[in-house]
Order: structure tokens, then sequence, then C-alpha cells
């Protein structure tokens, strides 16, 4: 009898443990889903998300589409190109109505692009351009040469002679079109010279090192041009720990408060200010342009504007 009942507790036992794993995975197939079954679902996908510059951009995309009763996917690509690939053709199975890309590599992102037209999915690009434009709705980004340009005119009235090196995203057409527009103001001072220029992933921690080995290859240098905020405040942390602060000045893109703190502190000289909630904003409203059948313009710009020491208390409100 006590066998018995041994036995009839292991199955009680047994058949409590399944049940719970088909609610567990009933649970997880939910989670798991994009979609909540509100609306229409719209995806983004971004380059990574440990730039609080995309997070903005995300919540201004993402108060559009809420807006519209329909639902929003934010993806990481985790500076992975081949991520951002997969995750964006899982998506394209499940039939989105759009989509939105940052690219992790502006030519790389072709075979993506190909994958949603075949399907008849809309893209809208942010941020950062594609190099086959042909394949998007449309692209909204800063204005990435001008960002370039402001900085670079700082950099001349403030810092002459100039002996800078540059962090630089060559894989990423708005990083490349910043350089651009640095090179060009440059090109007017002949006592400006960018004596190195080596490639970083626009993240503090990928900044840090290559900074350290600009310090110990150019110990004389006085400027730098990291490609965004975050690529500057590895370079802070480097020149911090080589003593080498002070003498150098340091301009960027983006306007992250994390910037404006060391423009206050007199870590940074400068940094082009961009607006992501209003790229977010501008991106999700035109993908329901195309819903509409409205005509889109297919390229267009968002302001930047320069943040320095005189101005800088208006950005940290």
């Amino acid at each position: 009898m006590r066998r018995i009942k041994v036995k009839a507790i292991r199955f009680l036992v047994v058949m409590l443990i399944a049940v719970a794993l088909m609610a567990g995975c009933s649970n997880n197939a939910k989670q798991a889903g994009t979609s909540t079954g509100k609306g229409k679902l719209i995806g983004i996908s971004f380059q990574h998300m440990n730039n609080p510059f995309f997070v903005d951009l995300a919540e201004g995309a993402r108060k559009v589409v809420e807006a519209h009763g329909d639902t929003l996917v934010v993806m990481d690509s985790q500076s992975n190109s081949l991520k951002q690939k997969n995750d964006l053709s899982d998506l394209i199975m499940q039939k989105p109505a759009a989509i939105m890309i940052n690219p992790v590599n502006w030519e790389g992102i072709k075979g993506t692009l190909i994958e949603a037209k075949r399907a008849n999915v809309p893209v809208i690009v942010v941020d950062a351009p594609v190099k086959d434009q042909s394949l998007v709705t449309c692209t909204v980004a800063s204005d990435n040469v001008k960002a370039g340009e402001l900085i670079a005119e700082e950099l001349a009235r403030t810092t002459r002679p100039a002996k800078i090196v540059v962090l630089a995203l060559s894989i990423n057409k708005a990083c490349i079109d910043r350089v651009a527009g640095f090179k060009k103001v440059l090109a007017k001072y002949p006592d400006m010279r960018i004596v190195d220029e080596q490639e970083c992933k626009g993240t503090i921690e990928s900044s840090r090192p290559v900074m350290r080995d600009l310090i110990g290859r150019h110990p004389d240098i006085n400027a730098v041009f990291a490609i965004n905020d975050p690529s500057a405040l590895g370079c802070i942390s480097a020149l911090e720990s080589a003593g080498k602060l002070k003498n150098v000045k340091i301009v960027a893109v983006d306007g992250a408060k994390e910037a404006v703190a060391a423009i206050q502190e007199g870590q940074m000289l400068a940094t082009s200010a961009q607006f992501p909630k209003e790229i977010g904003r501008i991106a999700a409203e035109k993908v329901y342009e195309h819903f509409a059948g409205k005509t889109i313009e297919k390229d267009i710009k968002v302001k930047v504007e320069l943040i320095t020491a005189g101005n800088v208390d208006k950005f940290a409100q």
C-alpha cells in the first residue's frame, strides 16, 4: 500500500512538472513572438543599444508607432553585421508592415535590403545611410557632413597649430560623412594636420585601447576627433590615465548627456549635437506616409548644432 502511495505521489509530481513546463513553453512562445497582436508589426534594427543616442531614437519612433495603435519591435545588432542580417531575416519571415534599419555595415546590408524588397516590406533607413539607396523608401539622418564641419571650425578657432588623431568607423556612412566634413574644413588651415587615423567600433570600450596606442605613437598630439560621443569618452579615459588630458582638445558628434557633462567639466572641447528623438519621429512618420500612398522625399537631413562651453548649459537642461 505504501509503495502504491509513493508511486501515486511521484506520478502527481511528474504531471505537475509537465503542466508547468507546458505553461512555461506557452509563455516563452508569447515572449519570443515579436507581435503582441496589436495593430501592424513594425521593426527597427540598431547597430547597438549601448549608445544613449539609439535609445532616444527608438523612443522617438515608438511614440509615433504606438500612437497609431501598432507595435514596434526594437532589435540590437550588438555591432555585428551577421547578427543584424539574421535578426532582420527572422523578422521579414513574420511579414512586418515596415522595417527601419540603422545599418552596422552600409555596404554589407544590401542582401537584407534585397530580401525585404522581394517580400514587399518597405525599408526606412535611420541615422546612417546605406550604399544602394534604390533599395530603400527613404533615409532619415543627421546632416553628418555639417556635423564634421562644425567641430572642425571650433577646433580651428581654439587649437592652432594642431596635431590631430582621428578615431573613425569606415563601415558606417554617417561616420564617413563626418570625417569628410571635418577634413574639408581642415583643408583651409595648413597648420592643422591629421597625423594618424585609426578604426574603432564607436564605443567607449573599443576607443580606449585605440587611444592608448595613439598616445604611445604620437605623444605630442594636441587634438582628437572621435567619431561619436562614446568614442570620445573612451579617449578621455585613456588620456586621463596617461596624464595628458589637459593638453589635448577632444571633439566629437552626438550631443549625449555624458558628453555635455564632459564639456561642462572641461574634458571635451565640443560636440555636434544630433537630435535622435526627432530622427526617430520623422522616420516613423514617413512609414505611415508610405502606407497612405504619399510621395516621400528620398533623403531627409535633420539639423545638427554645435555644443561648446559657451552654450552647454542650455543642453544640460
